[in-house]
């Protein structure tokens, strides 16, 4: 089967394309249109009741949720973006990849999207984006120090490194014109990480699909995606 990737460019879904690259599977993309609330429609909210990016068609259904996508995509195409079960680095592997989806990729979103979070009063949400400022430090200050490098586990990349580098990304350049807190060379195994997916055949694919730029990871820039917005 040619797996379906619904996505929005610069959306949760690059981290998919990444991963589908690298595996080198057959996919097609359909784009959920944030400019029309694509991701709302009763159609979208077949595949994803939560209404967000990325769904993944397989052959065992529409999978939702990113942390879930690439465990699947793991187990369905072994030794490609991931740590073999069984192997040392499986369980390394498992504990980064939920770390990433559970606990920073939420700090983003509030982050992101603080009235969402905390209200209409802009003294919540200044709270909230101090405190979610501060977690992202922490949270990244503990990976910086378990980076084996040049990537998270060591010689070869993981999906888990396609996950970090494009939250890194979004740091860098979300939200518009308030960024100037996050400076990703304060982590130097992080930078590297970030240079060495830059590297790689499957972020050039990404780059070229979503109009990424020429560092999409180390000095991003606004995407010019060929077709959607990523906001």
């Amino acid at each position: 089967m040619t797996y379906l990737l619904h996505y929005a460019p610069d959306n949760a879904s690059l981290i998919i394309r990444l991963a589908l690259e690298e595996i080198g599977q057959p996919y097609r993309t359909i784009l959920v249109d944030r400019r029309m609330q694509a991701q709302r429609s009763p159609a979208y909210l077949k595949l994803n009741p939560n209404g967000l990016i990325p769904v993944l068609e397989t052959p065992a259904g529409p999978i939702f949720e990113t942390g879930a996508i690439l465990l699947w995509l793991s187990e369905a195409h072994p030794g490609t973006i991931a740590p073999l079960p069984g192997a040392t680095a499986r369980a390394p592997f498992l504990k980064w990849l939920f770390f990433l989806s559970n606990t920073l990729h939420p700090a983003l979103r509030m982050l992101f999207y603080t009235a969402k979070y905390a209200g209409p009063e802009a003294a919540h949400q200044a709270a909230l984006q101090a405190q979610m400022q501060a977690e992202v430090q922490r949270i990244l200050a503990l990976l910086e120090g378990a980076a084996a490098g040049p990537f998270l586990l060591g010689a070869e990349p993981s999906a888990a490194d396609m996950y970090l580098c494009c939250m890194l990304r979004w740091l860098s350049i979300y939200p518009k014109g308030q960024t100037a807190w996050f400076d990703l060379g304060a982590f130097p195994k992080l930078t590297a990480l970030a240079a060495a997916m830059e590297a790689r055949a499957a972020t050039h694919a990404a780059q070229k699909a979503e109009g990424l730029g020429p560092t999409p990871f180390t000095a991003p820039s606004y995407p010019n995606p060929p077709e959607g917005s990523a906001t």
